[in-house]
């Protein structure tokens, strides 16, 4: 689905997109992953003998679990979610199948293994592993999870490869539709396929023989060990087919076999330890799911640290709180203090983080991070000196420590000194202030929201206000002295990249000082930037929301995509406040004073790529897309020289990746090194910017340059629909990625200055809504 909203002078979009998890896929083009079984009372023990082996095998792996059952108990119910935390129960549709024509009607399985096949009506998902429940996962199933096209299987043992066993299949949304369907229920209804085989035989007759062949490994099946033979050490699923079930007391002869199975036939406490002792990384929803119980059961305090660590990357910092709140934490044991300190500085319980954070600085291998969290806490609290202190402190045990020498830095010398002026004369201006070898769209977007209100940037007519440090009465007193407030810039509605109990989004204001404000408001291009997959403190942010809200005298969004989310979380009486106001960023060259566009381009082509929550970025499907890139950019040579543009210091892996997995060398331009006319100048040279970041995109556009975004986020497909120009946007995760982007760049290339224009024309559009809004700004907050 692809958004269609247009540009409109008034601000409004005439279908703005949908504010749901699905929508946000749609956007994002992120592939949704899910395992399948048919379950029911008999094979209720191999189901939860198989869930147990998936999280101990794959422990790094939580995908929705899709449970099709036609009469499951509650009890039974319970005892499966009580192993997976994304249950999806489906009850099949029983009937449908009576009218298959079947084989022997005294075998049990005559009606039920026909059930499985319920699994082609989902339109849920893009891929989906069924796993038949005698199965149990003993091995990594990362190549799985990678596949993007066909349906996969591994051949029959005894008849070959020309026909699949349909224990596991791994299908993908091409074959979920109604067409497929009606081809299996005709060839289930004329009978025409091997009747003792049920489900699998209808399979083979409709595919014959079409299908991906995996390997033995992933469909290992119990007969290749007849003999008692070991299971072979790259076994990825084992599978017990037969009569004789592991549960059931099993066969003579598999011995071996069954040992395998019985490792997975544990209590639920047993699962819980076996799955928390596991090395490497750990997914955090099992982590959550199956360390909070083992929490309260034993009092666990490293698990507890390792929960409570799970919740802060998730950004739910209450529930990091709350699972250290349920243990005893002995003095020395530094770590665990210092995962307590960070979660209660994340809900703004200073005072109790700063306790812990003392205690945690005892321990050599947590100090320099105690340290460095002690500095933030004093920086946030504008304690400039005591954050020099701990920084420095920080710094010594471990000169290294990116944190620490990051608050060093922002503690050094204090406030800048603001230059004489009336205040009546200056506005507030509440914004993140990026700090040098910062994200450089971030560093340009403060200027850029003061260029739209007047050419002079400095502190002569501003006083800057950092959202990130706590909004107290002397902040206040600050604000109510100037003649407004704008809070601008950047995506500030996102939960986690300075976490606050205050707000709960990026400004750290508590409610009665927001309310005490009592200069006009004007809230300016704000974005809401919450990933595919990331939440707020529902409760808190939309109480904050709400009083920021009603409080503002101008409150704009940056897209509509944010208009939509914000919408919804307010009351219909408050909808009509939220207007569209496009991030300055995209309007350069109508702000910046003698802005010139450039008589010559340079010959590149500049590519863009952000890592800052890779997971929700790319799911399973990160190796892909870097294939993918490597591609496109050995194509895109030919159309002009390819160089990575870092935003960050992280961005530049793309660079380091491209060259270890598929020898592929780009010049890389530090651009988080820049000055904003550096940025400026850079993005208006350049032919072609291909982007993951939004202002990889925005600022290139506003600088007139054309552009193709890296869809990772849903807030890139936002802004291409206000421009009404879906296509110059890729999901990370399209199945033809690299053909895609060099076609589109091949057409925007071939005609530049035709390409160049339709910039300036969409940027034009952009600038009538602007400059409407600037003459309600006017009247607001004055000359």
């Amino acid at each position: 689905m692809t958004p269609t909203t247009r540009i409109s002078a008034a601000g409004s979009a005439a279908a703005a997109p949908a504010t749901d998890e699905g929508s946000a896929r749609a956007l994002t083009g992120k592939r949704r992953i899910a395992f399948a079984s048919f379950v029911d009372e008999n094979y209720l023990p191999g189901f939860l003998a198989l869930l147990r082996s998936l999280a101990l095998s794959n422990p790094d792996v939580c995908e929705d679990f899709i449970v099709l059952h036609d009469d499951l108990r509650p009890s039974s119910i319970a005892r499966i979610r009580a192993l997976h935390p994304r249950i999806v129960l489906r009850r099949v549709d029983a009937d449908h199948y009576d009218s298959y024509v079947k084989g022997d009607q005294d075998n049990y399985l005559v009606r039920k293994a026909y059930f499985i096949l319920d699994i082609f009506r989902v339109r849920d998902y893009d891929t989906i592993i069924t796993l038949d429940t005698d199965m149990v996962v003993l091995g990594s199933l990362a190549e799985l999870l990678s596949l993007r096209e066909g349906l996969a299987a591994v051949p029959q043992f005894f008849y070959g490869q020309h026909k699949l066993n349909s224990g596991l299949l791994v299908i993908q949304k091409e074959y979920l539709t109604d067409a497929f369907c009606a081809k299996i229920d005709a060839i289930g209804q004329a009978g025409t396929y091997e009747l003792d085989k049920h489900d699998q035989g209808i399979l083979n007759a409709l595919l014959d023989g079409d299908f991906l062949r995996l390997d033995p490994k992933y469909n290992f099946v119990k007969r290749r060990l007849s003999g008692n033979l070991p299971v072979p050490e790259d076994t990825a699923i084992l599978h017990f087919t037969g009569r004789h079930k592991p549960w059931q007391g099993g066969e003579s002869g598999y011995e071996l076999a069954q040992e395998r199975w019985a490792g997975f036939d544990l209590t639920d406490a047993e699962l819980h330890a076996a799955y928390l002792e596991r090395p490497g990384t750990l997914h955090h929803d099992l982590l959550v799911h199956f360390g909070t119980p083992h929490v309260e059961r034993t009092g666990d305090v490293d698990i507890a640290r390792k929960v409570a660590l799970a919740h802060i990357g998730a950004g739910d910092y209450q529930a990091a709180v709350d699972i250290m709140e349920r243990v005893h934490i002995p003095v020395d044991e530094a770590w665990p203090h210092e995962a307590y300190g960070h979660a209660l500085m994340s809900v703004s319980r200073y005072e109790e983080a700063r306790a812990q954070l003392l205690l945690a600085t005892a321990a050599p291998n947590r100090a320099a991070t105690a340290f460095a969290r002690l500095a933030q806490i004093a920086w946030v609290h504008g304690d400039d000196a005591t954050g020099q202190k701990y920084a420095m402190a920080g710094l010594g045990v471990d000169p290294t420590h990116r944190a620490a020498r990051i608050w060093q830095q922002r503690t050094l010398g204090g406030v800048p000194a603001q230059q004489q002026t009336s205040p009546e004369d200056q506005l507030a201006h509440v914004a993140f202030y990026m700090d040098r070898q910062g994200n450089a769209g971030d560093k340009l977007l403060p200027e850029s929201v003061r260029l739209a209100f007047n050419p002079d940037t400095t502190a002569r007519r501003w006083h800057s206000v950092h959202a990130h440090r706590l909004f107290d009465e002397a902040a206040l007193e600050r604000v109510n002295a100037r003649k407004g407030l704008v809070i601008g810039g950047g995506g500030l509605f996102i939960p986690d990249t300075m976490p606050n109990g205050n707000s709960a989004w990026q400004w750290n204001v508590p409610d009665e000082l927001l309310n005490r404000i009592d200069v006009p408001i004007a809230v300016y291009a704000v974005g809401f930037n919450a990933f595919d997959g990331q939440s707020y403190r529902a409760e808190r942010f939309r109480s904050s929301l709400r009083q920021l809200v009603e409080r503002a005298a101008f409150f704009g969004l940056r897209n509509h995509g944010s208009i939509a989310k914000v919408r919804a979380m307010l009351p219909d009486h408050l909808h009509d406040k939220v207007r569209f106001q496009p991030c300055p960023t995209t309007v350069t060259r109508q702000l910046v004073e003698g802005w010139r566009d450039p008589a010559e381009r340079d010959d590149t082509i500049l590519i863009n790529a952000a890592y800052d929550r890779a997971g929700l970025r790319f799911g399973h499907d990160y190796g892909y897309f870097l294939a993918q890139m490597a591609d496109a950019a050995k194509r895109l040579g030919d159309l002009a020289e390819v160089k990575v543009v870092a935003h960050s210091l992280d961005d530049e892996k793309i660079a380091f990746d491209l060259r270890r997995e598929h020898g592929v060398s780009l010049p890389v331009i530090p651009m988080y090194d820049f000055e904003n006319d550096e940025i400026r100048d850079l993005y208006a040279r350049t032919k072609l910017v291909i982007g993951m970041r939004g202002h990889a995109g925005m600022i290139p556009f506003g600088c007139g340059t054309p552009i193709i975004s890296l869809i990772s986020h849903p807030k890139m497909a936002y802004f291409l629909a206000d421009i009404d120009r879906p296509e110059w946007g890729v999901s990370v995760h399209d199945r033809h990625l690299a053909d895609l982007l060099v076609e589109r760049s091949r057409d925007l290339l071939s005609d530049h200055a035709k390409t160049v224009a339709d910039v300036h024309g969409r940027q034009q559009e952009l600038w009538k809504i602007t400059e409407a809004n600037a003459a309600d700004l006017r009247t607001i907050l004055g000359g």
